[in-house]
This record gives C-alpha cells, structure tokens and sequence, in this order.
C-alpha cells in the first residue's frame, strides 16, 4: 500500500507506531483494546488499525493514570470518560467530523498532551479531616508509578517522577517513602528473574542519582556553608552503593553544611589523608554488605587527632548501612535511617570539639 491509499484508508497511526512513542509494547496496547476496550474507534476490515488524534489522547491518558499508581481498570475506565468528556467538548464547538479528521492527519503525535503532569503540580493525595498525613497511602501509589515507568524504560516519566516526589515530599520522606522502596523492588525482581530487568535497575538508579544531585547543586547555590568544619562522607573499600551517600549529601546540603562527598570504595590511605587535611566534624561510612564493613577501619579513623598540644580534636564517626549489622563500639555512632543520619550529622557539626564516646552521646540525650 503507497502512502496516498494509506492515508485514504483512515487517519491515524498504526499500533506500531503508538507503542514507539508512548514507550510501551504493542501487545499491551492489544491488551488494554481487549480487557478494557481502550482500542481505536472506527476499525477497517483486513487493514492495520488505525489510531485517531483522539484515541491517541486517550491512551496517553491510559499511560498517565496508571504511572501515577491507579490500577489499570480505573486508570481504563477514567481515561474513557475523559475521552467521552472532550469528544462532548467538540461536538458543542461544532466542529464537523471531516474537520476532525484533517487535524488529526496534520497534528503530530509529538503534539499530543504529555504523559504526564507536569512535576510542579501537587500530589491528589487522600485528605483527612482529622489532619492525618497522607503521605502513606500516597506514596505506595508514587512507588507502583514509579516502578511502571522503569519497566516500561519510560526515562522521562521516570525522572519526572522522581522528582515530582521529592518537590512534593521533601528529600528525606520522598527517599524513605518513594525512591527506597521502589529500587529494592526493583532488586528483588532482578534477583527473582535470573539477570533480566537489569537494565530498569539501572535506569532507575540513575535517574535517582541525578535527581539527588540537581537537588544537591540547587541546594550548594542556594544555602551557602557557613565557615566550619565540614563532614566527610566515603564508602568503605569495596563498597560501591554510592546511592544514599548521595542522598544523605544532598539533605545535609539544604541545611547548608559543607560536605566532602568522596563516593565508592574510597581506598584507606585516601581516607586518612583527607581526614587530616580537612579535619572534619563527623565522617560517615556507608558499607551495603557485612563483606565491606571494615570495622577497625572506622576505628583507626575515630582515634586519629590534630591540631596543637593541648587542644588536639578528632572526628565523630558514623556507622551507616546494614552492612554494619548490629555491630556498636562505645567510639562511634550508629544512625539508622537518612533522616536519622542527618539529624546526628547536623548536631556533631554544630556542637565542634573532640568527638564524645557513643555512650557519653546517649547519656546526654537521656539526662
């Protein structure tokens, strides 16, 4: 068939071609036509069907709904009366459908309305009127979008997500209560698969990543560090989750503190040499796995000392990750959490001077 016929014979895109720009298969397209009759309106016998401009709108409507989280058939059944809803819209315009048609061959797909909304908008999360936070039940919704999206190696939608999550959360909840429980999703299933979906558990912590990072160089321009000892954070030898290292960066940034973020598997002797020439305040070290907890190494860190005879300091060191497991020492520090981090991170950093024992830090809390 030459293009003229094609076009003769209805308007539209093949499913084909749907399923390239919406970033999902063919056969869930088939799927959603079967189960939910999301399929194109006017169909021609013994012809590929054909999507209209407005069965394209719906959808991407389709694809919206249920990146946010909503099950599929309610996702189905509100992108149908959101069709219906602008088909009414039009007919009251009175614009014919031969009208219609001409526009739907000369408008782009590209031009269609966007996957999603746009990342400023807020959450709808459920309200209660006894004031509870809705964060919760919110969340799970964000983590399924989430999580869709990755599957579907939708890389805008993705991003888009990430950080309408933590526009909408903040940074510590949006890791807590988004993005963590997604990427160990995402591990489980690479795990439970035999190496497939590799790939979405990369593209997932990349954009992760560089979601921290923008929030991190927005944070740095924005809330200049005060002139002060800064904190040091390094993963163990070996240990290359840089990930909530990145997270707990980027939170310590909107606070304003000054952070040496060192990354993966930081070798010894690089440690100590920064830990002497920057002296910091507090040095945290994230190990995964129990493989990569170096726990004399923390120790050698927590005993090392500067300054003149008499007034000689050291830093508070931080024990984080479960590659630590439930190992403690009286001489360092066990946060458990990002947000437990920061708050530990941000109190040895303001109160400055020799680091005091873990149990001289417990029996101040509790006095």
């Amino acid at each position: 068939m030459d293009a003229n016929e094609d076009r003769g014979a209805g308007a539209g895109v093949t499913t084909g071609a749907l399923a390239r720009k919406l970033g999902i298969s063919p056969t869930t397209l088939r799927s959603w036509d079967r189960r939910y009759g999301l399929g194109p309106a006017t169909r021609i016998e013994g012809r590929h069907r054909r999507w209209t401009a407005e069965d394209v709108a719906m959808v991407q409507e389709m694809c919206r709904l249920t990146a946010q989280g909503l099950p599929p058939a309610e996702a189905a059944h509100a992108s149908k009366a959101h069709a219906a809803k602008a088909h009414a819209g039009q007919s009251r315009t009175g614009q014919s459908q031969a009208e219609q048609a001409s526009a739907a061959d000369e408008v782009p797909l590209a031009s269609a309305p966007r996957l999603l909304a746009p990342v400023d908008e807020p959450a709808d999360g459920p309200e209660t009127a006894s004031g509870e936070d809705p964060v919760p039940a919110d969340a799970r919704r964000r983590c399924r979008g989430l999580a869709r999206a990755a599957v579907r190696m939708d890389a805008e939608s993705v991003h888009e997500q990430i950080t309408a999550a933590i526009d909408t959360y903040g940074l510590i909840t949006a890791w807590e209560e988004v993005l963590i429980p997604t990427l160990r999703s995402a591990g489980r299933k690479w795990e439970s698969a035999e190496d497939q979906y590799v790939e979405v558990e990369h593209l997932l912590s990349w954009h992760v990543s560089a979601a921290l990072r923008h929030s991190y160089a927005r944070s740095a321009a924005r809330n200049k560090p005060a002139d002060a000892r800064p904190v040091l954070l390094a993963c163990v030898p070996g240990e290359q989750h840089t990930l909530p290292l990145e997270a707990l960066t980027a939170a310590l940034a909107e606070h304003g503190r000054r952070v040496l973020m060192l990354g993966g598997a930081v070798p010894v002797e690089a440690m100590e040499a920064t830990v002497r020439r920057t002296a910091p305040a507090a040095v945290a070290l994230w190990s995964q796995s129990r493989s990569t907890a170096d726990l004399p190494l923390a120790r050698h860190l927590a005993a090392m000392r500067w300054g003149i005879h008499g007034a000689r300091t050291r830093s508070h060191v931080l024990l984080c990750g479960p590659g630590w497991g439930l190992r403690s020492d009286p001489e360092l520090l066990r946060p458990h959490g990002l947000a437990d981090a920061v708050r530990t991170m941000l109190s040895v950093s303001r109160s400055g001077g020799d680091a005091p024992s873990a149990s001289q830090e417990h029996a101040t809390e509790t006095a």
